[in-house]
């Protein structure tokens, strides 16, 4: 057996093969030696009801099916040392996280090779200290109780360690129903009971909320449009918004709402870090604080603006993380940022500069994550290549620059089309390279995906995820943030989104497509979300099949058949697949951006 025929994920530190196997399942005891009660509860929940527990050192050991060890020489608080040799296994740690990563290492481990496995010594721990994934479940798919722990459940076994459910106007304040009245949103009993089974997967669940952009939510009621910047919308370096979209931050009301937000949602969260965001705040400038930024500057109006928010935040004994969009380009002013922050340097394409803009936090004193992401979103399919360059660039120039840790962010932009599984490959790029940023992020991936998140031997579901994620490159024309068949279908009424694009290159998407779907026939996929996830690869190939034809037909080619049924017939699977995992709320306005129709 040689090393690439290895799966774990994340790929560990260092993997030492041996020759001989050992056969597992065959003995009955296993062997605790640790005094601490953490260590003991964790492995009666992980091996209570698979093996007779014992502590006694007159066990025979040839009965002694693996070796709990407590040990602090060496052995960081989240790392783990796993040796299996002929004679048994034995799993070291100084602290129950570790002995929880070993646990996980050891599973996969076992259902790759299970029952004869491999001899071998692996010796890991993280490269960041915190490693996290963020959700968005405001624009406007919010996820069901039971969807959110199986996440927790995936992303745990990844060695995620941070999550966080991106806030605009979905968790269910008292004092604000009209805000969420139409969402199904997140309540503080579910948060609650969340938080307590993410501490159970020693996974912290960080409270997130959008505190000055990204507020359209809130303000486009009545009640709240005196808090926006514009209330009448403006002209923003995206183009013209008719409607209000962020906080103005010379009115004091503005942090009064904030203030009542923040005493509502922050105690039902355990964790000591608070996400306000404060991202892509547009309208700066532009609207009722026009005359202020003209005297003071846009850059100061913001950071003054951000430190009341971390007054606030302080108050609630928290420390506060923020999006560094925006003071990064005033670097003279982010010395002026309390030393206790968390910027989040964060950007989603393969050439962002995450060393250039790393180096200006690390000069600048201020502790902060890289905050790369799935590539997702405004997609249908993923941008596989582009997801593994961005995380891979973020965590290699992050760590070289002191970054404390790394968040990969999964957005919901433009209704949220894309199906959960879609995002898997970009969670498991985000773990492996945050845990180990020397791990080649490559089409190895794929067979991990596979073995690790589908439970699937033969590969074929990892690799139609990998592949279908690289549709996108089949068209010479560079998409932004989003991908070619995203934009025929949401921006089908825009020239520009047919303009360097050819007839050819929609023929080879769809030749690649027949060969991947083809390829994912005698699949074994065995997780639980199994059948969801196969309905959710059919929608997605539904949809890219129906770019395809739509393209072709809009650059002269022949008219789809059946192109109006098609559609209708994607939008109800869309609600369908939806339903799968997600709340009723927000639906409806998801499948109105469904604006396609027939000709």
């Amino acid at each position: 057996m040689s090393k690439p025929n290895l799966f774990l994920a994340p790929m560990p530190k260092k993997i030492e093969l041996q020759k001989g196997s050992f056969r597992f399942g065959g003995r009955k005891f296993c062997k605790i030696e640790s005094d601490s009660v953490e260590v003991r509860d964790l492995v009666e929940r992980r091996f209570g009801e698979k093996y007779l527990l014992t502590a006694s050192p007159k066990v025979p050991s040839n009965q002694v099916e693996i070796v709990i060890r407590e040990e602090h020489s060496g052995i960081p608080a989240e790392g783990y040392r796993l040796e299996i040799t002929s004679d048994g296994m034995r799993l070291s740690a100084s602290a129950p996280a570790g002995f929880f990563y070993g646990f996980e290492a050891l599973e996969q481990i076992r259902r790759q090779f299970a029952p004869d496995i491999p001899c071998m010594t692996i010796t890991d721990s993280p490269d960041f200290p915190d490693r996290g994934v963020t959700l968005d479940i405001s624009r406007d798919k919010v996820p069901t109780v039971e969807t959110l722990y199986h996440l927790v459940d995936v992303l745990s076994s990844l060695k995620i360690n941070q999550l966080q459910l991106y806030t605009e106007h979905t968790f269910a304040y008292f004092a604000h129903p009209d805000a969420w009245k139409d969402a199904d949103p997140i309540t503080g009993d579910d948060i609650l009971k969340l938080d307590a089974y993410c501490r159970s997967k020693f996974i912290e669940l960080v409270p997130n909320q959008n505190s000055f952009g990204h507020m359209e939510r809130w303000l486009k009621h009545d009640r709240y449009r005196h808090l926006a910047e514009a209330p009448d919308g403006c002209d923003t370096e995206w183009g013209r918004f008719d409607y209000p979209l962020g906080l103005c931050p010379v009115d004091e009301r503005s942090i009064e709402f904030l203030a009542g937000l923040y005493d509502e949602l922050l105690p039902h969260f355990t964790s000591s870090l608070f996400n306000v965001d404060c991202d892509e705040t547009i309208e700066l400038g532009r609207g009722r604080s026009r005359q202020v930024c003209e005297e003071y500057g846009v850059g100061r109006v913001y950071l003054d603006f951000l430190l009341k928010i971390y007054n606030l935040v302080a108050e609630h004994g928290r420390r506060m993380m923020f999006a560094g969009d925006i003071i990064i380009r005033y670097p003279e002013l982010i010395s002026e940022l309390p030393k206790d922050v968390i910027a989040l340097e964060w950007g989603y394409e393969c050439d962002h500069p995450f060393k250039k803009n790393c180096e200006k936090f690390r000069e600048s004193g201020v502790p902060f994550y890289v905050w790369p992401g799935t590539s997702s979103w405004l997609t249908l399919a993923g941008r596989t290549d582009n997801a593994l360059v961005n995380i891979s660039s973020a965590a290699s120039n992050g760590l070289k620059q002191g970054a404390v840790g790394m968040l990969t962010a999964d957005w919901g932009d433009w209704g949220h089309w894309q199906p959960l599984s879609v995002s898997y490959l970009g969670y498991l790029a985000g773990a492996s390279a945050s845990w180990n940023a020397e791990t080649p992020l490559d089409e190895s991936l794929a067979q991990s995906l596979s073995v690790n998140i589908f439970d699937d031997a033969t590969g074929k579901v990892g690799r139609t995820f990998y592949e279908l994620g690289n549709l996108y490159r089949v068209f010479k024309k560079r998409t932004y943030n989003s991908s070619v068949p995203f934009q025929v279908l949401f921006w089908h009424d825009r020239k520009e989104t047919f303009e360097g694009l050819t007839i050819g290159e929609f023929d080879e998407m769809m030749e690649r497509i027949d060969d991947i779907e083809g390829g994912l026939s005698g699949h074994d996929m065995k997780c639980r979300d199994a059948a969801v996830v196969e309905s959710e690869i059919e929608h997605v190939i539904k949809m890219l099949r129906l770019a395809a034809d739509y393209g072709r037909w809009r650059l002269g080619g022949r008219r789809p058949d059946r192109f109006g049924e098609r559609i209708n017939e994607i939008k109800k699977e869309h609600e369908k697949v939806w339903l799968m995992r997600n709340r009723l709320g927000g639906l409806s306005d998801s499948t109105a951006r469904w604006t396609l129709r027939d000709e």
